[in-house]
């Protein structure tokens, strides 16, 4: 059987499927390494029936070792015609899938430094599904790329002219999720085609995206994965003098301050306890309740900010592992945006309803799906040679 096997590395976890390799990517099985550099697990999910194996994992490359480890048989029975890779950083050249050569690769790793949690893991990615592989194409699909048509003055900073010239503008990043809910909110809601949207990705990474029309006009997420809402361990937005004083007063070298505001900071920093939301929601230290205000704090007023963009609200969509399942925290970021037309019913919403929204604002609840987006653009650029 013909298969395509999708990697979408994390910041905390490698998400895997492999795919039977039709025009519309049927699955066979789906999985993770959840909670890499922690207690990791390898999770698999395959006919309904999920189990989950305590691997060594420190890093998504080893992360990558155990899941070609624990699916070698199902490798041995498949002929593995095309591994699809999501690659954060596109940078202005990438703004449609392609097949990854040694030419592309290089260019993509020049962008490494746009996006150095990311980027070299999965550029990583690709080189060990070359060898386990080496008879498919590999293809990446690209977190920015949905975010291409902004409008010039929402990409650009206030700098010298030069800088936007260079590259130095805001991106945008969860593309490939964003091209997934999108679709599926057409699909399911064919109303809101020509509509006003936010979409709200939450996960350990974070952001939200303003549709108008089926396209993103928008993103909270500017040059880098760091702005915007705070996350696990990163810190969102941020006043530039920040990063100018920590270096220039107090003495920190560039290489700690991007740790800092990559690996300590976000919900971890403000906790002082986890970037995990699981734990800090279960916790009654002071320090949880207030991290977890700042986030609330913080993605209201993102929506406020892309509610003008849009000039009106029509649906808000929640996503990721925590907009999917934090009930908690979609009642308490939906709670006080009355004015904007947003009411959520708490029950329908405790109940993790697809349809929460009471008030003129469609609520929903659309379950991300950035592998079937990776598969589909495999099977896609297969069936174009």
């Amino acid at each position: 059987m013909r298969a395509v096997l999708t990697l979408n590395a994390g910041s905390s976890t490698l998400k895997f499927s492999l795919y039977q390799a039709l025009k519309e990517p049927k699955l066979i099985l789906s999985g993770m390494v959840d909670n890499i550099a922690g207690a990791a697990e390898l999770i698999l999910n395959r006919g309904g029936k999920r189990t989950d194996t305590p691997v060594q994992a420190d890093t998504p490359q080893s992360a990558l070792d155990a899941v070609l480890s624990g699916l070698s048989s199902d490798f041995a029975k498949l002929d593995i015609v095309a591994v699809g890779h999501r690659i954060v950083h596109g940078g202005t050249r990438f703004s449609a899938p392609e097949i990854l050569t040694p030419e592309t690769m290089e260019a993509l790793g020049e962008l490494t430094p746009l996006a150095p949690l990311h980027q070299p893991f999965n550029l990583a990615g690709v080189r060990i599904a070359q060898i386990a592989f080496p008879s498919a194409i590999q293809i990446g699909c690209f977190d920015t790329a949905f975010h291409r048509e902004h409008p010039w003055v929402n990409d650009t900073f206030a700098l010298p002219r030069e800088f936007y010239d260079q590259g130095i503008r805001r991106y945008g990043f969860h593309g490939l999720s964003y091209e997934f809910v999108t679709e599926e909110l057409m699909r399911r809601y064919p109303d809101l085609k020509d509509k006003r949207i936010i979409i709200a990705h939450l996960g350990n990474g974070a952001s939200m995206c303003a549709i108008k029309n089926g396209k993103s006009r928008a993103s909270s997420m500017g040059f880098s994965a760091l702005d915007g809402l705070p996350m696990g361990t990163r810190c969102g937005q941020i006043d530039p003098g920040v990063i100018l004083h920590l270096i220039e007063q107090k003495g920190m070298t560039t290489q700690e301050v991007t740790h800092l505001l990559y690996h300590q900071s976000g919900m971890k920093g403000l906790s002082g306890i986890s970037g995990d939301m699981r734990e800090l929601l279960a916790s009654d230290a002071p320090a949880a309740k207030e991290a977890l205000d700042y986030y609330v704090f913080r993605a209201r007023r993102e929506i406020g900010a892309l509610t003008a963009v849009l000039e009106g609200l029509d649906a808000f969509v929640f996503c990721g592992g925590v907009g999917e399942n934090s009930a908690v925290l979609r009642q308490r970021i939906t709670s006080g945006l009355g004015y904007l037309g947003l009411f959520v019913d708490p029950i329908r919403n405790a109940r993790n309803a697809s349809q929460t929204g009471t008030g003129p604002v469609q609520v929903l609840t659309i379950p991300t799906d950035e592998e079937y987006v990776i598969a589909r653009a495999a099977v896609q650029s297969l069936n174009s040679l």
